[in-house]
């Protein structure tokens, strides 16, 4: 039976929004909210929090999870899941946000869905996409975004808009690639050992080495996956959810 591990990783100093994790959510750190959100779903064997800070992992383990502390420096967060995985026993690892707190179940398990399905071992990694329609969010860097083949497979990711409307009349549909990602653990520790690649330095997109490796991306497209606290704006409307 495939064992599935869900890895949060929890790095304290956010560059937009240092502590965000320690912060407190309708009487739960939001670090805590999103660890128990990604147990409630039932889909995991274990679910570990990995931290570069002592104040985070102590917060795991007194409401009774599991946490892991890495203090090495790491060019990306699966570089840092990588390192983590290393003695986890795990066939498939799947990276949840820490920022996440609103983490529910359907997303999750449609991203681990490839994994059972008939071509599941042609699959290194899948990840999840959702449609943006807002002309300005898709020529925002700040959305990457993704374009896929007619299996579903990731093509390039980039922070421009893709496909470049040259033609306004094809009906496109622009993808926004959603960070949560379930990697094989091979393909995971594949990654750890390949250097960055050029497209993936000027892009400053990990999933670009992946594809440069030739490894396959089976996108997975959602609708909901909550709300992302990015900044402390995003913690007020959080805020406001949990109150209502």
């Amino acid at each position: 039976m495939m064992r599935v591990v869900a890895l949060i990783p929890a790095r304290y100093d956010a560059t937009r929004f240092p502590g965000k994790l320690m912060a407190d959510l309708g009487g739960k750190s939001v670090i805590w909210r999103t660890y128990e959100a990604t147990a409630r779903t039932g889909l995991f064997d274990a679910v570990f929090a990995v931290t570069d800070h002592r104040a985070i992992c102590d917060e795991i383990i007194k409401n009774g999870g599991q946490a892991l502390m890495r203090t090495e420096r790491h060019e990306t967060g699966s570089d840092r899941i990588a390192a983590a995985i290393a003695d986890i026993d795990a066939d498939v690892v799947v990276n949840v946000q820490g920022d996440e707190p609103f983490t529910q179940r359907k997303p999750l398990e449609d991203l681990l869905a490839p994994f059972h399905g008939r071509h599941a071992q042609s699959i290194d990694v899948a990840t999840l996409m959702q449609e943006i329609s807002d002309w300005k969010a898709v020529c925002d860097p700040n959305f990457v975004k993704v374009v896929a083949d007619k299996e579903g497979y990731a093509l390039y990711f980039s922070r421009a808009p893709i496909p470049y409307p040259r033609n306004r009349e094809t009906g496109v549909r622009y993808f926004e690639h959603i960070g949560i990602y379930a990697f094989r653990r091979r393909a995971l520790l594949d990654f750890s050992r390949s250097p960055m690649c050029m497209a993936e330095a000027t892009e400053q997109i990990e999933a670009l080495r992946f594809l440069e490796c030739g490894m396959k991306i089976k996108l997975v497209e959602t609708e909901y996956m909550g709300i992302e606290i990015d900044t402390p704006a995003d913690l007020d409307r959080a805020q406001r959810y949990v109150r209502d």
